[in-house]
């Protein structure tokens, strides 16, 4: 199973949506919480290009982008092969 990272806020909806998603699956993920800014905020900036937003995801190291870049490729039958690998 590949390795997936992403990058929270408390009581954000898309967080709560894209986690649902990645659960649904059956995939563990690494979450980082960046509700208080600090150091992980600083890494999810450079790892995302700038992508300020969240929830920021990762899979095996390659940016996916957010919520829905990930329900978008879950639609387009390309996440399970990603999720797989």
């Amino acid at each position: 199973m590949a390795k997936v990272e992403i990058y929270t806020k408390a009581f954000c909806p898309y967080c709560a949506r894209a986690k649902s998603l990645l659960e649904s699956k059956g995939v563990a993920y690494e979450e980082y919480d960046i509700s208080m800014g600090g150091p992980k905020r600083a890494e999810m900036l450079e790892r995302a290009r700038g992508g300020s937003t969240v929830p920021q995801i990762f899979i095996d190291g390659t940016h996916v982008g957010g919520c829905d870049d990930i329900h978008a490729l879950d639609r387009a039958g390309k996440l399970d092969p990603l999720l797989a690998a």
